[in-house]
């Protein structure tokens, strides 16, 4: 038999997803919710705790309990990669009409907050073994955030590994100022003569640290996915890494793979 704060949350729950409780709206004070449902403030605070941990609504302190607005959707799926190689060789003006989030997204270049920092390292024994080179090899890393303008949480967190010296024939690629730049890593990697001929993308999931549920506004209880991304070149290569957090509460990976006929 249901316990009272599980009846409680179950009939707040129904509100919110009819549309009685809307997104954006304040939810009686506990102290009404307990005179509406005849309970105790703590049934009632034990029934808000289970909404808050499924994300459907959250606490602004000071201000009371609010029904959570849904976030931009982010669907990801394995044709991205073509359609970036697509793009790599085309003229500026038609790689900067749009890019990946928005691929991802089906927002636009104007609703977007794109941030992007550049800092020298050396391979540490994942990122070496990976490239194929000596642990201590210079790479640039690279982290980007991007948000949807009316939103404060990035869609992910992402940080990307070059190695140094293949691609510091172009200083323009050692530039944080450049970005963002215009079809991504790929047209980036065109500008010093490589071509993807594959990409591999591993993904697990995990509880978030305190600092990614922090950066992506995660609902208490919601875990993230973790995507290492390691692309190839046509000479067989390991060209680029990059390593991104999608918060779960958010993000469709969605792969479809062609089968061949018999």
């Amino acid at each position: 038999m249901a316990k009272a704060y599980e009846r409680i949350a179950d009939a707040l729950r129904q509100s919110i997803r009819a549309g009685e409780l809307r997104p954006g709206d304040r939810l009686p004070s506990e102290a009404q919710l307990a005179e509406d449902h005849r309970r105790s403030v703590p049934t009632i605070r034990d029934a808000l705790r289970v909404l808050q941990d499924e994300g459907l609504v959250e606490k602004q302190h000071g201000r009371g309990t609010f029904v959570r607005k849904a976030r931009t959707r982010v669907l990801r799926t394995n044709d991205r990669h073509q359609w970036e190689k697509d793009r790599a060789r085309e003229p500026e003006s038609e790689r900067l009409r749009t890019g990946s989030t928005e691929h991802d997204t089906g927002l636009q270049v104007d609703d977007l907050v794109f941030h992007a920092s550049y800092r020298e390292g050396k391979a540490e024994k994942d990122i070496a073994e990976a490239f194929g080179v000596p642990e201590g090899t210079g790479v640039v890393v690279r982290t980007y955030r991007t948000r949807y303008a009316v939103e404060s949480a990035p869609f992910t967190l992402v940080t990307s590994y070059l190695v140094r010296t293949m691609v510091e024939a172009n200083p323009d690629l050692l530039d944080e100022t450049k970005e963002p730049w215009p079809g991504g890593t790929q047209s980036q990697l065109h500008t010093v003569g490589v071509e993807l001929d594959r990409v591999e993308e591993r993904v697990t999931a995990r509880p978030p640290t305190p600092e990614e549920a922090e950066e992506l506004e995660l609902p208490p209880g919601t875990s993230v996915l973790v995507l290492r991304k390691t692309s190839y070149d046509i000479r067989d290569r390991v060209v680029e890494m990059s390593d991104v957090t999608f918060p779960g509460d958010r993000t469709e990976l969605h792969f479809t793979t062609p089968l061949e006929k018999w």
